[in-house]
């Protein structure tokens, strides 16, 4: 993705939910904002989430609120391996993790897929911040990409949890930009 802005929506594979994903690239870094709207243990949740990289897809900052009231989430990485809370409190348990996984969107697929820029047949295990929303549990994982195809246009690229949902894999097509078009059983692009 070059300069510039770019929009995307997501639906739930065989339930009700939606999402919007507004993306905005320049010059100091990317920004992306997201709102969500699901249904979790028969409980509709509404949520969004706004999400500041630096030039290279690092993630610096995560911002989630669940829309209900509650406090949003607000977590900074120093670009060192720390992470802190809102009032600048360390999070240990974090330490090392780059990337963001959230649990209710594709897009945070695209950090790790972006940021790695692997090439055709490369892997890497990468611990990641992974967010339950809208429950809000937050924990450190570990995931391994794997780039299968690679192409101007796209790529696909598997995605292996080796740590929360031990032995979970999906095949994720991607976009010439690096976002999700479809994550079969999931989630599915509209737009």
């Amino acid at each position: 993705m070059s300069a510039g802005n770019l929009e995307a929506a997501w639906s739930q594979w065989d339930g009700p939910g939606l999402e919007h994903l507004s993306l905005r690239a320049g010059e100091s870094g990317i920004e992306a904002d997201g709102v969500v709207v699901g249904q979790e243990d028969g409980a509709y949740f509404r949520a969004r989430y706004m999400i500041h990289c630096d030039p290279r897809w690092r993630t610096r900052e995560l911002i989630v609120d669940p829309l209900d009231g509650s406090d949003p989430l607000h977590l900074r990485y120093d670009g060192e391996g720390g992470w802190r809370d809102a009032s600048g409190r360390a999070l240990p348990e974090l330490r090392g993790c780059i990337d963001v996984d959230l649990s209710v969107t594709p897009f945070t697929n695209t950090l790790p897929i972006r940021r790695l820029d692997l090439r055709e047949g490369e892997s890497s295990e990468i611990p990641v911040v992974y967010v339950n929303v809208p429950v809000m549990e937050l924990g450190a994982s570990r995931q391994r990409y794997t780039c299968l195809e690679r192409s101007p246009g796209g790529g696909l690229y598997r995605y292996e949890d080796e740590g929360l949902f031990r032995g979970f894999t999906a095949d994720l097509p991607v976009d010439g930009d690096g976002l999700v078009l479809d994550y079969p059983g999931i989630f599915r692009r509209i737009s």
